[in-house]
């Protein structure tokens, strides 16, 4: 076997020539990423579509093709969309508690509000009937 084979020539058990579109996405230390996309996509539909972009797309294009490749074997009926959904159910989730939280604060802050105003309330009533008492004895 040739070291310099990419993974994707390895695997196809091909000669990898110089101006191999797979070479650069599928390198030899990482077979299980060309394993996976062409289980899922076969390697010519990769080929094709990965000769059609421009040059500077074809590393992210690639990329796409192995993280949905992979999500399709973990989940073959949802594929990487079961865990757009799942993440999704989580913000929801995680909104909602936000929420209720906030709403906590706010309603603890009023409660805390009320009891200082209260405690202000008797403070002056005791300051006042304090007054009025000392007020009566130096008149009556």
């Amino acid at each position: 076997m040739n070291p310099g084979r990419c993974a994707a020539c390895r695997y196809l058990r091909r000669k990898c020539p110089p101006d191999c579109i797979f070479s650069p996405h599928f390198p030899p230390n990482v077979p299980q990423r060309f394993v996976s996309v062409h289980r899922i996509y076969g390697a010519s539909n990769v080929a094709k579509l990965l000769q059609q972009l421009p040059s500077h797309l074809r590393a992210e294009a690639a990329e796409s093709l192995c993280l949905e490749a992979q999500y399709r074997i973990e989940d073959p009926v949802y594929g990487c969309v079961g865990l757009v959904s799942s993440l999704q159910q989580q913000i929801q989730d995680t909104e909602k508690q936000l929420a209720k939280t906030r709403a906590e604060i706010a309603f603890l802050k009023s409660q805390a509000r009320l009891s200082h105003a209260a405690l202000e309330g008797n403070l002056l009533d005791n300051a006042v009937n304090i007054n009025f008492s000392d007020h009566q004895s130096f008149h009556g």
